[in-house]
């Protein structure tokens, strides 16, 4: 029988995605006591209000999907929380901006039998944001971000701002919306544009440190990590 929370606070989960985003999280907190579960590292960290389940989940919808449901069912948290990295449309945003998702929507679904419309309608999830209390402790851009198992394709990247009024894109959190939505759990995602990617290529895509990027982000988004869980009530 897989453990529960026994901590009496209220426990919040913090998915992370991709192993450079992972490493900086370990970074930001030295001290912590890295476990191993069958779908990932975790570690806990405890305050007087609250207590946190680092956990990496690894990159891709795949692995996104059954991390979540994991943290879900053993430690039944009161909310999730998504920090990560993502790529930026050229022109539409700018490297370092930070995206409050309200909506996921996950594009790399071929229907050949039928409309995809029905598909990619019932994997996309509105969030609804409700919880979070104004003024946000840190500037944000509210909006859209797709998800795919694949990097921005450059060549996509005229037909996916036309389709969906594209910003930005990711590998995970369309998965881990869908799973917290089927679980009915409130869920805040918080993604920084690491990259650009235009019809003329990526940035990192030739050449670049991904790695350092990913830091750079990941140092922001939990430098203010608290005051987001604040903003949420705890």
């Amino acid at each position: 029988m897989i453990p529960s929370n026994s901590c009496p606070c209220s426990l919040i989960g913090v998915i992370i995605s991709a192993k450079a985003e992972w490493e900086a999280t370990l970074e930001a907190y030295p001290e912590a006591r890295v476990q191993s579960s069958p779908l990932g590292d975790y570690f806990l960290q405890e305050n007087t209000h609250y207590q946190l389940v680092f956990f990496h989940e690894g990159w891709g919808k795949v692995a996104a999907a059954a991390a979540t449901q994991y943290l879900i069912d053993r430690w039944q948290p009161q909310l999730l929380i998504n920090l990560g990295t993502c790529g930026g449309f050229k022109e539409k945003i700018s490297t370092g901006e930070i995206i409050l998702v309200r909506e996921t929507i996950i594009y790399d679904i071929i229907e050949r039998m039928g409309d995809a419309r029905e598909a990619l309608e019932r994997y996309s999830v509105f969030l609804d944001l409700s919880f979070l209390a104004e003024p946000f402790p840190q500037p944000v851009r509210v909006g859209r971000l797709l998800s795919a198992d694949q990097d921005i394709d450059p060549d996509q990247v005229i037909r996916l701002n036309q389709e969906f009024g594209a910003i930005a894109a990711d590998w995970e959190s369309g998965a881990i919306a869908w799973t917290a939505r089927c679980n009915q759990l409130p869920l805040l995602i918080l993604r920084g544009v690491s990259d650009l990617v235009g019809v003329d290529g990526g940035e990192l895509y030739q050449q670049g440190d991904f790695a350092k990027k990913a830091r750079t982000v990941m140092r922001t988004l939990l430098a203010s990590l608290t005051a987001w869980i604040a903003c949420a009530g705890y």
